[in-house]
């Protein structure tokens, strides 16, 4: 068999048990809103742990931080700090999320906005902003499968191609399972995915250095730059660094299917364990880099920085084993990619469509909806990612700025009674606002601070300043209502 032939069979091996599983997982339970959303809300720590850790390696990881490690060098390094961050924020905030969650039968980010907000209109703005962060997130995944299959093919399959049939199976296996069919799919993925990492990361600095620490020494030889701020950017320094890690770890638990992931636990002490263990776990990230950096003196001079693990990988190991990297990071692009339109389709059908257009739809009809809106959604990201061309984190930053936006309504929502639902909805006005506008006109960073950040800001600004203030009117406007009172002889 030619080396193609070789890797492509053992990619279509992999991806096709994951398919599998993903099916197998629905198979004798009815799949009703509740267990289509949440898995019923009875996931033990393991699977918690899987769901949850399929957030940490996705394409993303796989090839975005790997490109980044070899075009830009030092910047990468955020990624690291704002997850170990982003752990400890969850610590903190999940289990009461869970807690209301468990209270009131949420199923959705926007179910807990409603609630707590009392507002439906609230709850369809946070989902209409949702579904748009999602857009370049599930792109970044869509477009991973088709760098992967490219590369591991030998050029033999286009992107176009294998996206498309990439979206055709995760659509099948969230349309068939939901959230648990993602679950299990995601213990294979993540199997892999570590062993992979560490292979990758210990094997191309042995193979071509003879070890980590000499790879280290030659680039800090050749590429001094490359491993400081801002590294091989003109405009990624210490201030994008900052703002950046704080951004993307208050925005982490921001996005809609990570709340779904918190529903899905027995209890709020499983969220607890895993918020202890998940910094260990985003450890074997630095492996990627590891590969990232070794490839900048390896291969020299590639025009996209995401082609670089898989160049380096298959220029430096046998076929079959770029196969099995190939399947590891196809099923790494798909898992995430299928929660994120199982949740984007239900933000649709349950928090924007129904309550606005149809309220007298019941829950079977919503979960039709929502599997229709499975579809549509993939069919969207596949469009969207054959007529793209943005790097992957690129993408991922895109969708992180969008979705932090909800953090201050979240967080003051937990701990503060004073704010209201008209200084959430102007917050997150103002800070998506903020972040379209400075991106489409090319500040970001914006002296120095990443766009997203700066919005977050203004968001947490604008929200404090109107609670306060609606707040004060309400007390004011109390006072003279009981002045009122007093003023017609009877006693206040």
């Amino acid at each position: 068999m030619s080396p193609a032939a070789v890797c492509l069979t053992i990619i279509l091996a992999i991806v096709t048990t994951g398919t599998a599983i993903g099916f197998l997982a629905g198979v004798r339970r009815k799949m009703d809103l509740e267990q289509w959303t949440v898995g019923a809300r009875g996931f033990g720590t393991l699977l918690v742990f899987l769901l949850i850790a399929g957030e940490v390696y996705t394409t993303f990881a796989f090839l975005g931080a790997s490109g980044w490690a070899y075009s830009r060098g030092g910047p990468v390094l955020y990624v690291l700090s704002y997850l170990t961050l982003a752990y400890v924020v969850s610590f903190f905030i999940l289990p009461p999320i869970w807690e209301l969650g468990r209270r009131f039968g949420l199923q959705t980010q926007s179910d807990f906005f409603g609630v707590r907000y009392e507002s439906k209109y609230l709850a369809a703005f946070v989902s209409v902003v949702s579904i748009v962060s999602f857009v370049p997130y599930i792109q970044l995944q869509i477009t991973g499968v088709g760098i992967i299959v490219s590369i591991a093919s030998f050029d033999g399959i286009g992107r176009t191609p294998a996206m498309a049939v990439a979206v055709v199976l995760l659509v099948s296996f969230v349309f068939a399972g939901g959230i648990r069919a993602v679950a299990w799919v995601s213990v294979v993925k993540d199997v892999l995915m570590v062993l992979a990492a560490l292979c990758i990361g210990i094997g191309i600095p042995l193979i071509h250095f003879g070890g980590i620490g000499p790879m280290f020494a030659a680039l800090a030889h050749l590429r001094p730059t490359h491993l400081t701020m801002p590294g091989a950017t003109a405009n990624l320094g210490h201030t994008w660094f900052i703002s950046t890690v704080l951004l993307t770890a208050l925005g982490f638990y921001m996005w809609p299917h990570s709340f779904n992931a918190a529903f899905t636990a027995r209890s709020a002490d499983t969220l607890r364990r895993n918020a202890v263990v998940m910094p260990l776990y985003t450890l074997t990230l630095a492996f990627i880099f590891f590969a990232g950096f070794a490839t900048v003196l390896i291969l020299p001079g590639l025009a996209n920085g995401d082609l670089a693990l898989l160049t380096v990988i298959r220029n430096s190991f046998p076929p079959w084993f770029l196969g099995i990297i190939g399947g590891a990071g196809a099923l790494t692009a798909m898992v995430p990619a299928a929660v994120f339109i199982q949740t984007a389709a239900t933000l649709f059908a349950k928090n924007l469509y129904r309550p606005l257009f149809a309220p007298n739809m019941t829950d079977d009809q919503v979960s039709t909806l929502a599997r229709v809106a499975v579809i549509a959604m993939g069919l969207i990201s596949l469009g969207v990612a054959i007529f793209s061309s943005t790097t992957l984190v690129s993408l991922l930053l895109t969708g992180y700025a969008g979705v932090a936006q909800f953090f201050p309504g979240v967080v003051l929502g937990l701990y503060w009674k004073r704010i209201t639902t008209h200084a959430v909805f102007a917050g997150v006005a103002v800070g998506v606002t903020t972040v379209v506008a400075l991106m489409l006109t090319g500040r970001d960073p914006l002296f120095g601070l990443s766009a997203g950040f700066v919005a977050l800001c203004l968001n947490f600004l604008v929200t404090v300043s109107v609670s306060l203030r609606q707040s004060a009117h309400d007390g004011v406007r109390s006072t003279c209502d009981r002045l009122e009172v007093g003023a017609d002889g009877r006693e206040p």
